[in-house]
């Protein structure tokens, strides 16, 4: 398998980092993980604009462009014959001293990893089960995609290796937040609601992407401070994730509800690929 790694395509057991970089000594790094479909990586501008930001806030002196990203991983998906795939674009704070370092980082390491997606069942169920472990607060104003990954490491642990299971963090004062690695949606009454940024959850792309199809699906939003209650007594519940897309929930504990069955889950699900799609073929 090829990767990109510091302007280069190499082999994946070629690469190597240095052990004095800051990605590794001290977590100064971010990430974004996106889905190519025939080649196309979806919602990259969106993706790039939330990386990019993470980076001028951890002053690591990096921008990337559209365009040549967008090279990156076509030429990626073409050494690598997997034109349907998952892609993690990772950018570390590069190497420097031992020692906590004030000014900007100016040589970070830039990593484009490929792999092949999980055969996923369209709208497949899963089970969703409230953490003992409450949800960190983020190191900073707003909750970057860094490598600060440990809250989530432990969560799944928690949860275990079922992948038809996922973990929903509580935050320290009882407010739902997300999911270890998805955020969570709730219909009731004809309104979507989900955690709101505040809580300290991660602004998700494809979360983003989903609050703009509510309304031409006829759903009114709501962002806000729920309890577990407000989660239990609703119609509908989905997780979304820029990988699995939306993933309907079936159950939480004792508590049923509609699944892939769900009326505006379908409609959401069709409406996402339809645009998907679309995406696609005016490229």
């Amino acid at each position: 398998m090829y990767m990109y790694f510091n302007g280069e395509f190499i082999r994946q057991e070629e690469a190597s980092i240095s052990p004095f970089d800051h990605g590794y000594l001290y977590g100064l790094g971010v990430f974004e993980t996106l889905r190519t479909y025939k080649g196309h990586p979806f919602l990259l501008e969106q993706h790039l604009d939330r990386l990019n930001s993470g980076l001028r806030q951890l002053q690591i002196a990096r921008q990337f462009k559209y365009a040549e990203v967008l090279e990156w991983i076509q030429k990626l998906s073409e050494l690598n014959a997997l034109p349907d795939s998952y892609i993690r674009f990772n950018v570390s704070a590069g190497p420097g001293q031992i020692g906590i370092q004030t000014t900007a980082y100016e040589s970070p390491t830039v990593i484009i990893f490929q792999k092949e997606l999980p055969v996923f069942k369209p709208l497949r169920e899963k089970e969703i089960i409230f953490l003992k472990l409450t949800r960190n607060t983020p190191e900073m104003d707003t909750r970057l995609k860094s490598h600060h990954f440990m809250n989530n490491v432990i969560a799944k642990r928690e949860v275990g290796a079922d992948p038809n299971k996922e973990g929903i963090f509580l935050t320290e004062k009882g407010f739902l937040a997300e999911g270890v690695t998805s955020n969570l949606f709730w219909i009731e009454d004809n309104v979507l609601h989900t955690p709101a940024v505040e809580t300290g959850i991660l602004k998700g792309i494809t979360r983003e992407f989903i609050l703009g199809l509510a309304v031409k699906v006829g759903l009114s939003v709501k962002e806000g401070f729920y309890q577990k209650e407000d989660l239990i007594k609703a119609e509908e519940v989905f997780l979304t994730n820029s990988i699995q897309e939306i993933v309907p929930v079936q159950n939480c504990e004792e508590h049923i509800f509609s699944g892939k069955n769900g009326t505006y889950t379908k409609q959401l699900y069709h409406l996402y690929h339809q645009i998907v799609d679309l995406h696609v073929s005016t490229k």
